[in-house]
């Protein structure tokens, strides 16, 4: 919500002109909206949060779209992945 009237929620182009601004202030650079919730997904993926529990935090209604947004680290999941078996079928 705006904080100045009119009291109504901000538009898309309005938040992605409030994190550039945010971003910039910190020194970060260039940084939008959109890549500002890949990393959040990403560091809950980390953390060990659950898609579903991801989903709602994003507020997307599919499944689909929040694995889009929650990229795995491939160089966490060497660290867990078992080894691939040697044998034949």
């Amino acid at each position: 919500m705006r904080v100045k009237a009119p009291h109504r929620p901000l538009s898309s182009s309005g938040i992605t002109r409030v994190v550039a601004s945010a971003a910039d202030r910190a020194g970060l650079g260039r940084l939008g909206a959109h890549a500002l919730r890949h990393t959040a997904a990403s560091e809950m993926v980390r953390a060990g949060v659950s898609l579903p529990d991801i989903s709602q935090v994003l507020r997307h209604r599919r499944l689909t779209t929040t694995a889009i947004y929650a990229k795995v680290d491939p160089e966490g999941l060497r660290l867990v992945a078992r080894p691939w078996p040697s044998g034949g079928a």
